[in-house]
């Protein structure tokens, strides 16, 4: 199963792909995905142009594979980040909220990979549309912001309705998730929350902790009223936003409440008022391995999983 198309066009050993994490997923937590033989990712975020330049260059230092840069195309700062990816020789670019053509031209000159996070097979087939190498095909299990559809849902759909390669993502902890999702047709993954807890990744320790101490009912949904719904872990912030949002609150104030959580969680520790994103597999996450550990685990007990599901056959 690890011979899969994507491996040679990313580069890479194993399709394994780490998720983009705002303000977690750095050149540190990237290069140590990307030595262990998968696909390290830096999130750009609301990153300074300045900075995610900084990372692009620190990860060089720190890996000679091939890592990504995940673009959030709303964000002000796109325009700017699209053009450094290219100055810096990235060689694959993943990218939300929103549509990457405008700089698809200027991406394919430089051979960048590119490779949209979907939510819904008609935004896949206007990804492939525009010229995207491969989709994530990301279902509403994962951290973060989301859309409705699961993950066995959405895959399948998406793979029977385009013919570029489709890499699953939402619900991925375990070889468990791994091999449910190449039966759905995916021919690759992408793992966040797990990786969230690596020992290479730089996300405060409380946060890990909260995610490793979560039970399976621990993860909830935000903001479905405000259209932007988001997954994150049960704590004081979670409670206080959804009795506004039950007491009907506008948009505006409950967005406002956001602002800031994520970085409150992820940098200052402070996991009862800031934002602890997570997927609602936070629950099979027991422990801390460093990148080549968690990749190991994946690739050896699929391979496991593989022979004993054949036998069935």
């Amino acid at each position: 199963m690890f011979k899969s198309d994507i491996c040679e066009a990313l580069g890479i050993k194993y399709p394994i792909i780490q998720g983009a994490m705002a303000w977690i997923a750095d050149s540190t937590l990237a290069s140590a995905v990307s030595n262990a033989g998968g696909l390290g990712i830096i999130a750009a975020g609301g990153n300074t142009p300045e900075n995610v330049r900084a990372e692009i260059r620190r990860a060089k230092e720190l890996t000679d594979k091939p890592f990504a840069v995940n673009i959030m195309l709303l964000n002000s700062n796109a325009d700017e980040v699209a053009k450094i990816v290219c100055e810096e020789g990235v060689k694959v670019v993943t990218t939300g909220a929103g549509s990457p053509g405008k700089y698809m031209d200027m991406w394919k000159s430089h051979g960048i990979k590119v490779i949209p996070v979907v939510a819904s097979v008609a935004l896949a087939k206007r990804m492939e549309r525009s010229g995207a190498d491969m989709v994530i095909a990301e279902g509403c299990e994962a951290g973060g912001h989301i859309g409705e559809l699961t993950t066995m849902a959405l895959v399948p759909q998406i793979v029977d309705a385009v013919n570029i390669p489709v890499i699953a993502a939402g619900g991925i902890a375990d070889e468990r998730g791994m091999m449910a999702a190449l039966a759905l047709g995916a021919k690759g993954f992408q793992v966040g929350t797990r990786f969230l807890v690596a020992k290479e990744c730089t996300v405060h320790e409380n946060y890990k902790q909260k995610v490793i101490d979560a039970k399976d009912m621990d993860s909830v949904v935000t903001g479905r009223s405000t259209g932007h719904p988001v997954r994150v872990l049960r704590n004081r912030l979670t409670r206080e936003y959804i009795k506004l949002e039950k007491e009907g609150n506008s948009p505006e104030k409950l967005e406002s409440m956001g602002i800031g959580a994520l970085r409150k969680a992820v940098v200052d520790g402070d996991i009862n008022n800031g934002s602890v994103m997570a997927g609602q597999v936070a629950a099979l996450v027991k422990k801390q391995e460093s990148c080549e550990e968690i990749i190991k685990d994946f690739v050896e007990k699929t391979e496991k999983l593989v022979k004993v599901v054949g036998e069935y056959f």
